[in-house]
């Protein structure tokens, strides 16, 4: 499986990031028998946090209205405004995560979290 089409009728690739139950996800095939695809969270990916999808059955099963599907930049812009004010998430997570999706002003984060802080 070198693509995998979302309940939102988009395909994306492995390199696609899409957004799934609140949180930044890619998709990976499997090479277990137990599993069609694995989603892989963009910060926590690549290891215990890695959710196995038997199905894509049970994808469409699990897709819920807090899963909204490939995000234009503006809209993962407002994901990670959003995600600042959620204490489910760390500096460096979201940090981590803005870098991963091309939307790290350069300044290493630190600039960018005092620059938000001094505009609120």
């Amino acid at each position: 499986m070198e693509t995998l089409e979302l309940p939102s009728g988009e395909t994306v690739t492995p390199e696609d990031v899409f957004h799934y139950e609140e949180y930044p996800y890619r998709f990976e095939p499997s090479d277990d028998a137990d599993a069609a695809f694995v989603l892989s969270p963009l910060y926590w990916g690549g290891g215990q946090m890695d959710v196995p999808v038997p199905s894509m059955e049970a994808f469409r099963a699990e897709w819920s209205d807090r899963s909204r599907g490939v995000l234009s930049e503006t809209e993962w812009e407002t994901w990670l405004a959003d995600a600042r004010g959620d204490d489910r998430y760390d500096d460096a997570e979201l940090d981590a995560i803005a870098t991963e999706l091309g939307l790290d002003d350069g300044a290493g984060g630190l600039l960018a979290r005092i620059r938000r802080r001094l505009s609120l």
